[in-house]
């Protein structure tokens, strides 16, 4: 049986948040959602950074130049954005609205600069913080990534001690553990369906 035969009807679709610094495992923790049939719209992000050996366009990101995304900004068709160590990460407006339209929970992943962005465009969306047990482990994590330059690594991490600081901004925090994502998943479905289950409800308007 599906994760998502466990689902009550949902009178209001929920704008969900998962953030929080480089090497948290984001991206991981989003696609076992996926692999789960959970029954949200993931939204896909565009950005101008080239994509990884691993990534597929149009299911990781949206890789688009930086004219598109240019274009997309001098178009208002994007409901945030910002320069994420060096290339441009950006929200499809309508892709969201789309989603929250037909009634489904929206999940996207963003950076914590763009959580605080959301937060002001719709104070009723759902803020979750992923982080790790500590610094420590999320210093290695990034150092276990080997994608960046000795540069850039140390930029990712300079930048990550800061996001670990503004954990206050958002509605919930939940350590993502080595070897435990089925629980760090697991804990996110009962944040989402305890929401669901509140007597006064969040109610998302963009």
């Amino acid at each position: 049986m599906c994760d998502s035969e466990f689902f009550p009807i949902q009178a209001e679709p929920l704008l969900i948040v998962i953030s929080g610094p480089s090497g948290v495992g984001k991206d991981t923790v989003l696609q076992r959602m996926k692999e789960r049939n959970l029954p949200f719209h993931f939204v896909v992000t565009a950005t101008t950074r080239p994509p990884r050996a691993t990534e597929v366009d149009g299911v990781d990101y949206f890789f688009v130049s930086r004219d598109e995304f240019a274009r997309m900004i001098d178009e208002d068709e994007l409901l945030e954005y910002a320069i994420v160590y060096t290339d441009y990460k950006g929200i499809p407006k309508s892709q969201v609205r789309q989603a929250l339209e037909s009634g489904k929970d929206v999940i996207m992943r963003i950076d914590v600069q763009g959580a605080e962005t959301i937060r002001k465009l719709c104070p009723e969306a759902l803020l979750i913080f992923l982080t790790t047990q500590d610094q420590e482990e999320l210093v290695a994590r990034l150092h276990e990534r080997k994608t960046e330059s000795a540069d850039g690594l140390s930029l990712r991490i300079a930048t990550a001690r800061q996001e670990l600081k503004r954990i206050a901004e958002f509605d919930y925090v939940v350590v993502n553990r080595d070897e435990q994502l089925d629980t760090t998943v697991d804990i996110i479905v009962s944040i989402i369906l305890a929401e669901h289950h509140k007597v006064q409800g969040r109610k998302v308007t963009l």
